[in-house]
């Protein structure tokens, strides 16, 4: 939780991602200190998308990462941050199996998930209502289905680049699905900050983490080396690939296109019962302007 330093008037904040190759590109500078944060330090803490998503509903960290599809149980204690997010414009969380598989065979199916407050999660549940979910570690269920202990899994990060040297069969890659059903990208997770910390502090912290991506763009091969210590089973290459993927323009500014795709996502898994109302949802800019 927040600390205030009196002496130096510095605000100690903890900050919470994944250990991820795309969120420790996105955070390089900050983690570095290669930007000047005034009046604030961050302490990185890292943790899986669904531990931060549970750990947020107990304000346990002043900023953290969380899926969209969680923001419905969160919003009365964190607002989102208009930069930072990570989105997939005709690309997102794939499901596969061990041996070909079409959608009307998904019903029924034991599938490995990442969590059941997952944006990959609530989009599979939109394609098909019927999937019976197998929560799981993200990093264990590329395994799990090449094992056969599931009949398929909902991968996410690195999973969606190395499935095929696996072994497995895509059976939908449901970013693409969401593309052709909203022409819209499909959002996966962004930054929020605790309410309580006020909207002046916020607005700080979103001027940060738009800094610390504009520069990790800007100065890509560094970012790269340094986010090269998390890419799971990734050479330098795929790395680069999937960082390109989350970490892009998309995450230096939502825009209005971006805003409309959360506000879609929710909406519709507020309309299908699979999310609690209402589908309202506000951004926070570093202007301390909310969008």
């Amino acid at each position: 939780m927040v600390k205030q330093q009196a002496t130096s008037k510095v605000m100690e904040l903890q900050l919470a991602h994944s250990p991820d190759s795309d969120d420790a590109f996105m955070f390089y500078a900050l983690a570095t200190r290669k930007v000047r944060t005034p009046g604030l330090k961050f302490t990185h803490v890292l943790a899986d998308i669904e531990t931060l998503n549970q750990a947020a509903q107990r304000e346990i960290y002043d900023v953290t990462a969380l899926s969209f599809s969680a923001y419905p149980l969160l919003r009365n204690a964190y607002a989102l941050l208009e930069c930072g997010a990570s989105f997939g414009e005709g690309y997102g969380p794939i499901v596969v199996a061990s041996h070909p598989l079409k959608r009307e065979q998904l019903a029924g199916r034991r599938i490995a998930v990442p969590g059941l407050n997952t944006t990959a999660y609530l989009t599979l549940r939109l394609y098909e209502p019927g999937v019976e979910p197998v929560p799981m570690a993200f990093d264990q269920i590329l395994d799990a289905v090449r094992n056969e202990t599931v009949d398929g899994g909902l991968l996410i990060h690195e999973g969606q680049l190395l499935y095929q040297q696996a072994g497995l069969h895509k059976v939908v890659d449901l970013g693409q699905w969401w593309l052709e059903q909203t022409g819209l990208p499909l959002p996966l997770g962004g930054n929020a900050v605790r309410r309580a910390l006020g909207t002046q502090v916020g607005a700080q912290v979103a001027r940060a983490i738009k800094q610390s991506v504009a520069f990790a763009l800007e100065h890509r091969d560094a970012a790269l080396n340094y986010a090269m210590q998390f890419a799971r089973d990734m050479d330098i290459e795929l790395a680069d690939k999937f960082v390109g993927m989350y970490v892009n323009q998309w995450t230096l500014g939502y825009g209005e296109r971006g805003r409309q795709a959360v506000r879609e996502l929710l909406a519709r898994g507020v309309s299908s019962g699979l999310l609690q109302g209402p589908a309202e949802v506000e951004f926070l800019s570093e202007d301390g302007e909310w969008l």
